[in-house]
Formats: structure tokens, C-alpha cells, sequence
């Protein structure tokens, strides 16, 4: 399955705090955070070893306006979706919320699918652009700058333009194996000169890049016929499931493709 995203709750009220996190986490499988003052949001926001997909952030805090808050975040550099929850539901509430900086503006009571919903639609949203951030394994993979970062070790990987295509392709595909021919349409289109021995050599050469033992892959595996990612691998060692490939042992088809050079 695909990493889960991280959500950031600031809110004062502590019992409508811990529902929503539960909610978001129990019935909706993200992962959340809770802080019960901007400042608290502040220092969790701005920790460079952990990652924040969203933020749900009320408007009147007790250390100060959520607004201004939003603004600041912007000001500073943080692009990642925010979403104002909050009590004000009048018109010119909402259009202060939105000038903010804010990418979404819901009005307490809220319904609670709805509220998903919505939050799902501003992550979908942010993917597409060249600030999203995706958690592989102990990697963060920016697309928009072509890096895997590995912050605990503060190491930085580059990757091509070709590798940067097919790890952000199959990371959308939520743990789906994408067969050769897919992926060899998606990311070089309609072009007969390409074979799928190029795509085995970029293949090799990611696994070359990100896994602990590339003879050994725990996130870029190959199973029949095609490729899948495990993003939530987190360590060396870490256990995930094995494919039917593995468990009747049948071997990996592309483990020496890099011995041949590819386009």
C-alpha cells in the first residue's frame, strides 16, 4: 500500500481536536498531527525531519488568528495545502480566510465526509504542482526539482528527467504493479526506437540510486510482466509483503539490466 499522508490539526478545542483525529486516521487512514496553538503548528511545521502533507487549522487560537498564521506560513515558504475549519462562516470571513493564503474555507458543524472529500481534492491538487512532496521509504521525492532527500542522513540524490517520470508514475499508482507497456507509453509516449530494455536499464539505475541493496529491492520491486513501488518501506530491513513472484520463487527478470547501457 502507499505511504499514508500526514495531516496537521491545529485546533483549541481539545475534544473536537482529538474526534477529528481519530476520524482522519480510524475511518480515512491518514496519518494526523495535533496542536493546540499556533505556536506548537509553528515548530512542528517548520521540523525538517518531519513532513506535513496538509494543514486543518482554526481561525481563532489562542495565541493568536489563524489567518495571520496562514500568512505567515506563505510568507515564509510553505506551500502545502491549508484548510481553514472554523466557526466564522460569514461572507467576508471566508473571502479574509482565502486572501489569507488558505486553499480551502469550512464552516463548523461541518459533515465529516465532506470535509475528506475536500481535503482529498487539495492534496490531489497540490500533486500536480512543482512544490509537491512525496514521502518514499526514507525519502523525500520532489519531482518538481528531480531529488530523493534523505534528511536523517542529509543526503541528496538527483535523478534524471526519465527516473524522475517513472518514480513519480508509479508513487501515483498507489502500490498498483504498472505493466512494462504502460509505463513505457506514459513516460517515452508512441516511440517504436524505445524498447523495454531501456526502461529495464532506468529501472536498474533508480534501484542503483534509492534502495539499500539494489540486488535485494524492498521499494522498486519487479513482479510479472511489470513494476511496483512500496513507498511505506521506511529502513533497511523493514518487512513489507511479499509478491506471489516471491513466494513461489520465481526471480526478478531485471536484476542485471544496467550491464547494458540504455536511452
Amino acid at each position: 500500500m502507499g505511504a499514508k499522508r500526514s495531516i496537521l490539526i491545529v485546533e483549541d478545542d481539545e475534544a473536537l481536536r482529538e474526534t477529528l483525529a481519530d476520524n482522519l486516521a480510524n475511518d480515512h487512514g491518514f496519518v494526523t498531527v495535533i496542536a493546540g496553538t499556533l505556536g506548537e503548528a509553528h515548530a512542528i511545521i517548520s521540523d525538517a525531519k518531519r513532513h506535513i502533507d496538509a494543514v486543518m487549522l482554526d481561525v481563532h487560537m489562542p495565541d493568536g488568528d489563524g489567518r495571520d498564521f496562514c500568512t505567515k506560513l506563505r510568507r515564509e515558504g510553505v506551500n502545502i495545502p491549508i484548510i481553514m475549519v472554523t466557526g466564522r462562516d460569514g461572507e467576508a470571513d471566508v473571502v479574509l480566510g482565502l486572501e489569507s493564503g488558505a486553499n480551502d474555507y469550512i464552516a463548523k458543524p461541518f459533515r465529516s465526509n465532506e470535509l475528506v472529500a475536500r481535503l482529498r481534492a487539495q492534496l490531489r491538487v497540490f500533486d500536480e504542482t512543482e512544490d509537491a512532496t512525496h514521502i518514499i521509504g526514507p525519502y523525500r521525492f520532489r519531482p518538481g526539482t528531480k531529488q530523493l532527500q534523505d534528511v536523517e542522513r542529509n543526503r541528496r540524490i538527483h535523478l534524471t528527467e526519465k527516473e524522475t517520470a517513472i518514480l513519480k508514475y508509479l508513487y501515483r499508482s498507489q502500490a498498483r504493479p504498472i505493466g512494462r507497456q504502460e509505463l513505457l507509453r506514459a513516460i517515452w509516449g508512441y516511440n517504436s526506437a524505445v524498447t523495454t530494455h531501456t526502461l529495464e536499464t532506468h529501472i536498474y539505475r533508480l534501484r542503483q540510486k534509492m534502495e539499500f541493496d539494489p540486488n535485494k529491492p524492498a521499494m522498486l520491486l519487479t513482479e510479472q510482466g511489470a513494476y511496483r513501488l512500496y513507498p511505506a518501506i521506511a529502513r533497511a530491513g523493514e518487512a513489507r509483503p511479499a509478491t506471489p513472484w516471491e513466494r513461489f520463487g520465481e526471480r526478478s527478470d531485471d536484476q542485471g539490466a544496467g550491464a547494458v547501457s540504455g536511452g
